[in-house]
């Protein structure tokens, strides 16, 4: 689907089969000599499908294509392998690079499974996570030479100048786009309308929840009147939205703490209780992926609570235990 959003900016909706986020808004920019595409889909038939059927109706030459990248989760960057061409720039964040590199790319899978295991994530589970992750399968597949922006670096298209905003938490390197004239913001999976973004744990980031809260501060204060996120609507109100992610996360870190008043428990026997907007009846029945979705985030609000102090870990039976004394 289609839809122009301003002169010369278009929204590309690219479905996302049998996942929740249901679909990626891409953004096309119009210039006179140049295209720009923000954000991919993932390398998958369907998306595949979709952009170059879209790209065909807009009148999109490839070869005149640069790319900007939100961030490395394989919904956003997982085809810019198919898109971008020898005469490409693909716009990218300075940590996440290397996240993608094919030399690491096992080494690092096998460092996760090994951290969700030590966290009481049991092993049968998690290999069955790991295959479906939508990381591994749809995920950036051949070699990118980025070009890397940094803190308020800009990209310049047509007549608009975006700013780039360095707003780690989601992922490592998160960026998003700030239009100061236009008063739009490009926000990636950073601030999203209706649902709340995944923040898990990363190997590159030692408190995702605390960056994360420190980026929507940061965005706070912005002149806004146009947010375009990565997935669902288009809203102009970012400041209400960010109140409300506050409190989610608030809300979140205290059922932690009630959970815990029970006694110490991993991170595998704390996420059930959590409250998680999903269509399923029961922890037993999540997909293994999405499990590991939600012990992911679980854990990383647990490593804020104790950065904070609020809780302790310890080690038993090499497993990580959380309690609150």
């Amino acid at each position: 689907m289609i839809e122009e959003i301003l002169p010369q900016l278009y929204k590309i909706e690219i479905p996302l089969p049998n996942n929740p986020l249901k679909a990626l808004n891409s953004y096309l920019i119009k210039g006179q000599d140049r295209f720009l595409i923000i954000d991919t889909g993932m390398d998958r038939e369907e998306c595949k499908q979709e952009m170059f059927t879209a790209l065909k109706k807009l009148g999109v030459d490839l070869k005149r294509t640069d790319f900007f990248i939100t961030h490395v989760h394989a919904d956003h960057l997982g085809l810019i392998s198919a898109l971008a061409t020898d005469s490409s720039t693909v716009y990218f964040n300075e940590q996440e690079p290397s996240i993608v590199a094919a030399e690491r790319f096992e080494k690092r899978w096998l460092g996760i499974s090994e951290t969700h295991r030590t966290h009481g994530f049991p092993e049968a589970e998690a290999e069955k996570a790991m295959q479906n992750h939508p990381g591994r399968k749809y995920g950036l597949k051949n070699h990118v030479d980025f070009h890397i922006l940094k803190e308020d670096d800009i990209v310049e298209i047509a007549d608009y100048s975006f700013r780039c905003i360095e707003t780690p938490g989601h992922s490592p390197g998160h960026m998003c786009l700030y239009e100061p004239t236009k008063k739009i913001l490009v926000s990636g999976d950073h601030i999203l309308s209706k649902i709340t973004p995944n923040i898990t744990v990363w190997p590159e980031m030692d408190n995702s929840l605390k960056h994360y809260l420190a980026s929507l501060e940061k965005i706070y204060p912005l002149d806004v009147n146009l947010v375009l996120p990565g997935h669902r609507n288009i809203w102009n109100n970012h400041r209400k939205r960010i109140a409300e992610l506050q409190e989610h996360h608030k809300n979140r870190l205290n059922e932690i703490l009630s959970v815990l008043e029970e006694g110490g428990k991993t991170t595998w026997e704390i996420a059930p209780y959590i409250s998680w907007d999903i269509n399923y009846s029961s922890w037993e029945l999540f997909p293994p992926a999405q499990k590991m979705f939600a012990f992911g985030e679980t854990l990383a609000h647990l490593i804020y609570l104790e950065g904070n102090k609020t809780i302790q870990s310890t080690t038993k039976e090499q497993r990580i235990v959380f309690s609150l004394d």
